[in-house]
């Protein structure tokens, strides 16, 4: 018996498949610091107040058609009233090499999926260091890239509209 479907190793009729590889990982730039050590490390029974701030960056990479590099900053600082207990500043990159998505794809792919691929691992490093440090470890919490792609998207359509209407 044979069978009726074609096999084209993963190429549609349309063309090659999409493809989303990591060519490499790396901390691009990374700070600790907990400037009332040792007296931060007495527990004063309360929880800290912690604060977290995430950024993305995407860029092409000069020369090489279909990769970017895409940065994943994120910044927490734990505070126990006007006292900092520690700061964290973490910049996490990875080179993307994407191929064969339609264009209208590129800027959810490198602003949704490629940090969240990144995420796990930028996590792992601030818990790892908040422990190392004698805290007990951040462990952040997922971050919906999509809604803050959409948030930023919605910001980026407000400030055009300002632009043309005071033009």
């Amino acid at each position: 018996m044979s069978d009726a479907t074609p096999h084209t190793n993963g190429a549609s009729a349309e063309g090659p498949s999409p493809t989303l590889n990591i060519l490499a990982q790396y901390i691009k730039d990374f700070s600790f610091e907990s400037p009332s050590a040792p007296n931060s490390l007495r527990s004063a029974g309360k929880s800290p107040t912690i604060n977290i701030g995430v950024n993305v960056g995407a860029n092409p990479i000069n020369g090489q058609a279909g990769d970017y590099d895409v940065k994943l900053s994120l910044d927490a600082k734990a505070a126990d009233g006007s006292d900092t207990l520690f700061h964290v500043e973490l910049e996490y990159g990875g080179v993307f090499r994407l191929q064969h998505f339609p264009q209208e794809h590129l800027l959810p792919l490198l602003f949704i999926e490629c940090p969240r691929l990144l995420f796990p691992f930028a996590r792992q490093i601030i818990a790892d260091v908040t422990r190392n440090a004698g805290f007990p470890p951040l462990m952040i919490d997922p971050i919906d890239f999509a809604a803050l792609f959409q948030q930023r998207m919605a910001e980026e359509r407000a400030k055009a509209e300002v632009t043309t209407t005071t033009a």
